[in-house]
């Protein structure tokens, strides 16, 4: 009986084992149709979704395109703009740079023009100066042997010198220069500039070192020898410009400075070119040395003040004549007007005797005319009672 229970459980449990396979493969067969409907669903969502998202993508896109386009559009406008506002201030700036540049080039060309005239009118003068030093030195048979006597030497420094003023400011021009002038120590200048004040006469001597000059430069001579020659040399500067220091520079009577002329331009060269140390000494001597160029310049510069101070003077005098006769003329134009009324006054009084006299000559003619009826005529007493007639008249009038 338990061997049938036992079966009747085994078949139970057989029965139940397929029952629930049973319902193991319907509910897997449902499971497999509900996801094959939600696998077809979500496909389909996912299609649709998909769909929308390329629509939304490609209208986004678009959207996007176009406001990328408008906003490059403006930028470039705004560029545009901006550049061309950039450009026009650049002009404007280069504009008004090219004025100002063209102006100052325009003063600056002006003021060099004017420069270069006049240095060409100085040049111009020195080298009319210059020719006739050519032709001084032309007229001299032989400089060589002149040049070595100290005292031919001296003569041709004078002359030089001479011919330089003269060239300047013209042959007997004592109110500017003067030539061998004595001065109250008794010294003789070779010639004294009398420049405007507060400059004062200026002393100017020639001194012509020559004789160690021409050792220095002799190229026979041994480095002993030519360094002899420019101690030498340097010795002779110092002593000339001691001498005109001591004789030339008079307190209250001449300048405080006084001119070193050299007649050569070598030996000018030398000094300054080699030995700085002489200048030194001499502009602390207030001696200052010349050559004929350099005094040339020197002396037309002087000119050139001294017309200016003439053309000032005159200018002061003719100012001093137009004020007093404007005073004349104010009192000349018075006495016109008194006068013009006066002739104004005359002329009314001979227009009223005018009148008076036509008035009395008619009637005299009326009287001759007409006759002698008493009822028709007007007796006057005298001549005053027709001129009274006539004022009433006038006054009518």
């Amino acid at each position: 009986m338990m061997k049938q229970t036992d079966d009747n459980h085994t078949n139970e449990l057989t029965d139940l084992k397929f029952y629930q396979q049973a319902q193991f493969m319907n509910i897997q067969k449902s499971l497999g149709e509900d996801f094959a409907q939600l696998r077809e669903k979500i496909t389909m969502n996912i299609g649709t979704y998909n769909e929308k998202t390329k629509e939304d993508l490609y209208n986004f896109q678009h959207k996007l395109q176009n406001e990328l386009n408008e906003f490059q559009t403006k930028l470039y406008e705004k560029m545009v703009q901006l550049f061309d506002s950039l450009t026009k201030n650049v002009q404007d700036n280069i504009d008004k740079i090219n004025e100002k540049v063209d102006i100052r080039l325009n003063e600056g060309f002006a003021k060099t023009t004017e420069t270069f005239n006049n240095i060409l009118e100085r040049i111009g003068k020195i080298d009319e100066a210059q020719k006739k030093i050519e032709s001084l030195s032309n007229n001299i048979i032989s400089l060589q042997d002149i040049l070595t006597d100290k005292k031919a030497r001296g003569t041709f420094g004078e002359i030089q010198l001479k011919q330089i003023l003269v060239s300047v400011f013209g042959e007997n021009n004592a109110k500017i220069y003067e030539l061998q002038k004595k001065l109250s120590n008794d010294k003789v200048a070779d010639a004294i500039l009398h420049a405007p004040d507060p400059i004062g006469s200026i002393c100017i001597d020639s001194k012509f070192p020559l004789e160690n000059y021409r050792r220095m430069i002799d190229r026979n001579l041994s480095k002993e020898e030519v360094d002899l020659a420019v101690k030498r040399f340097k010795a002779d500067v110092r002593k000339h410009i001691d001498d005109i220091k001591e004789k030339y520079i008079i307190p209250n009577e001449t300048a405080d400075s006084a001119i070193m002329f050299i007649p050569a331009e070598a030996v000018f060269a030398e000094i300054n070119a080699h030995h700085e140390d002489l200048i030194i000494y001499a502009q602390s001597a207030k001696v200052w040395i010349a050559s004929p160029t350099t005094l040339m310049f020197l002396l037309t510069t002087v000119q050139l003040i001294l017309q200016n101070i003439e053309r000032d003077k005159y200018s002061a005098i003719i100012h001093e004549e137009l004020n007093r006769l404007g005073v004349e003329f104010k009192r000349y134009k018075d006495r016109w007007d008194k006068l013009a009324r006066n002739i104004e006054q005359v002329s009314e009084g001979v227009k009223s005797l005018h009148t008076t006299s036509s008035k009395i000559e008619k009637r005299f003619e009326s009287i001759a005319k007409v006759d002698l009826d008493k009822n028709k005529l007007t007796y006057y007493e005298d001549i005053d009672d027709l001129i009274e007639e006539d004022e009433n008249e006038k006054s009518s009038t």
